[in-house]
C-alpha cells in the first residue's frame, strides 16, 4: 500500500495533456449450480482510447504522478483493512445493503452475503446465482429485494436473456426470504413497467413499500410504453411476501403528449438526458421526504402517503448536468446532494478536459417550509485528483457519515476511488480523505472501480466492480464521533435518522 498526499504533479501532467486531447434460488459454494452467469446482462466494459492517451497514462505512472496499474493509494487517515475478490459470481458488482453483522453485495449475476462481524476478515455466508442486471439490492427484516432491469425469459433464477420486444419477456422486482442467511429462498416476483433499474424501500410495520425506478420506454417494447413519467409502487406484506403486488404508478412529471412533462433533453437542451422516468430515489422517512434523481430533472417530494407521493419542487441544470443519477439528504433535511452520471459511468470524465463542474455532485439547499420548500443550488463537488483516460470515473453511490452538526459524506467514484468530503458549508465543499486504485488497464478503458461506498457501524464498505469487496477504516477527529453510532440495518436509499 502506498500513501499519496501530494496531488500537484498529478494535476499538472494529466491536466495539460487532457486539455490538449422455479422460485428457489440456486445457492453456490464454489461453482454455479442450476444456472450459469449470463454475460448478456453485463455492461459494455471495454473502450479503445487514443495512442496519446495510452502514452500519457504510462508516462504519468512512470513518473509517480498517478498510481501504477492496480496500485492502492490513500490519504493517511484511511486504512485498507480487507479485500475479498469476486468468487462464484463473476459479473459486475453493484450496490450494498447491511443488517446486523451482515453485508449484502449485489452483482449482475446474483448476490453475495458476507459476515462482517470482524471487518478485517469478512466471511462469505452465501452466494446466490440469479442473473439480471443490475441486481440493485435492499433488505428489511427477513426480506431481501433485487431489481432486474434486463429483459429475461421469465422471472426465475434460471432465466436467460430475451429480446425486450417480446411480450413474454420479464423485468421487475424479486423478493427473497433471508431468515436463514446461509439459505436464502426466492419467494416472489413482481413485473414492473420498464423493469427495475433501482429501487427504494419505504418500510412500515406490516408492509414494505418499494418505489421502483426505471426509464427509457419505447413504442416497440410491449412492457415499456411511453410516456413513462412516474415510478412503480409495490406493496409487500411482511407476513405474506408471496402476496407482493403492484399497487400504483404515480406520475411525477405530468404533461400532455407522448413525451410527458419532464426535461425534453436534446436538442432543446443539448447533452442532457430526456426525462422518461427516474434513475434513483432516496427517502428520508423521519421527515416524510424523498428526493428523486430523474435523468434530466431533480425533484423533492412528500411521502406522507407512501402510495401517493406528491412533488414539492423540481429543478434542472441544463449547463453542467447530463444525467441526474442519485440523491443524498443531510440529516437536518435542509440540503440534498444530487450526482451527475456523465457518460453513464463508462467514460473517463475526471480529467481537465471535462473540468470540475461536469460529472460532479450538485449541492442544493432546501429552503422554506412544507409544500413551499424549494431546492436552491449552492455549488459543485468533484474529486480533486485527475484520472487517466483509461479510467472510468464519475460521481456515484455514497452515504452520510453520521457526525452531529456536520455534513460529511463518503462516496464512490468508480476508478476515481472512494472520497470522503465535507459539505457543512454547502458553498465550499472539501475533501478530507480518499482511497483509490491505479488504472485497471493502461491500454484500453475497462469498467472498474467503486460502485458503492457506504459508512456502516464504524467502517467504510466499498463494492468494486472488478476487484470485489473492500473494507476501509477512517480515523479522523472530524469523523470519529460517527463510530459511536450503531444501526441495526442500513439501506442507504432509505436514510435513517441517525440521532433519534
Amino acid at each position: 500500500m502506498t500513501l499519496l498526499n501530494d496531488l500537484r504533479t498529478r494535476r499538472r501532467r494529466l491536466g495539460v495533456a487532457a486539455a490538449c486531447t422455479g422460485l428457489l434460488a440456486a445457492l453456490l459454494t464454489a461453482v454455479p449450480a442450476a444456472a450459469t452467469p449470463d454475460p448478456g446482462d453485463g455492461p459494455a466494459v471495454r473502450q479503445q482510447v487514443s495512442p496519446g492517451s495510452r502514452a500519457e497514462a504510462a508516462a504519468a505512472i512512470a513518473d509517480g504522478e498517478i498510481p501504477g496499474q492496480d496500485e492502492i493509494v490513500h490519504s493517511d487517515n484511511i486504512e485498507h483493512l480487507a479485500n475479498i475478490p469476486k468468487d462464484a459470481l463473476p459479473g459486475t458488482n453493484s450496490d450494498l445493503a447491511f443488517q446486523g453483522k451482515y453485508a449484502f453485495s449485489g452483482n449482475y449475476d446474483g448476490f453475495r452475503i458476507f459476515d462482517i462481524s470482524n471487518p478485517k476478515s469478512p466471511k462469505t455466508v452465501a452466494q446466490v446465482l440469479c442473473p439480471g442486471s443490475q441486481n440493485d439490492i435492499s433488505v428489511s427484516g427477513d426480506l431481501l429485494f433485487l431489481s432486474t432491469d434486463s429483459s429475461r425469459s421469465d422471472s426465475s433464477c434460471n432465466s436467460t436473456t430475451q429480446p425486450v420486444t417480446e411480450k413474454s419477456s420479464w423485468e421487475g422486482m424479486k423478493v427473497f426470504d433471508i431468515s436463514d442467511k446461509a439459505n436464502p429462498k426466492y419467494v416472489a416476483a413482481v413485473e414492473t413497467a420498464c423493469g427495475s433499474h433501482t429501487h427504494t424501500l419505504v418500510p412500515e410495520r406490516k408492509n414494505v413499500y418499494i418505489y421502483v425506478s426505471s426509464y427509457s420506454p419505447n413504442a416497440a417494447y410491449p412492457d415499456c410504453q411511453p410516456p413513462h413519467d412516474g415510478i412503480s409502487v409495490i406493496k409487500v406484506p411482511r407476513k405474506a411476501p408471496e402476496k407482493a403486488a403492484l399497487v400504483g404508478f404515480p406520475v411525477l412529471f405530468p404533461g400532455e403528449g407522448p413525451d410527458g412533462g419532464g426535461n425534453p433533453g436534446s436538442p432543446t437542451n443539448p447533452g442532457v438526458a430526456k426525462t422518461t422516468g427516474c434513475h434513483d430515489l432516496t427517502v428520508l422517512p423521519s421527515k416524510d421526504l424523498a428526493a428523486g434523481a430523474c435523468m434530466g430533472d431533480g425533484i423533492l417530494f412528500s411521502i406522507k402517503d407512501p402510495e401517493h407521493p406528491k412533488v414539492i419542487d423540481r429543478v434542472q441544470d441544463n449547463v453542467n448536468f447530463a444525467f441526474w443519477h442519485s440523491a443524498t439528504f443531510n440529516q437536518k433535511a435542509n440540503k440534498v446532494v444530487f450526482t451527475d452520471e456523465l457518460g453513464g459511468g463508462g467514460a473517463a470524465t475526471c480529467n481537465a478536459a471535462t473540468g470540475p463542474d461536469k460529472g460532479a455532485d450538485g449541492i442544493y439547499d432546501i429552503v422554506g417550509k412544507g409544500d413551499k420548500r424549494k431546492l436552491v443550488f449552492r455549488s459543485y463537488y468533484k474529486i480533486p485528483r485527475y484520472q487517466a483516460d483509461t479510467e472510468n470515473c464519475v460521481a456515484h453511490n455514497g452515504s452520510l457519515i453520521p457526525v452531529k452538526g456536520k455534513d460529511i459524506m463518503v462516496q464512490a467514484w468508480y476508478q476515481g476511488g472512494v472520497s470522503v468530503w465535507d459539505f457543512t458549508d454547502s458553498s465550499k465543499p472539501k475533501e478530507i480523505a480518499y482511497f483509490e486504485r491505479g488504472p485497471l488497464d493502461t491500454q484500453v478503458l475497462r469498467g472498474a472501480g467503486s460502485w458503492s461506498a457506504y459508512y456502516y457501524n464504524g467502517y467504510i464498505y466499498s463494492n468494486d466492480i472488478a476487484k470485489g469487496f473492500d473494507v476501509l477504516r477512517l480515523d479522523d477527529k472530524r469523523t470519529d464521533p460517527a463510530k459511536r453510532i450503531r444501526l441495526p440495518e442500513l439501506n442507504v436509499q432509505t436514510q435513517p435518522d441517525y440521532f433519534d
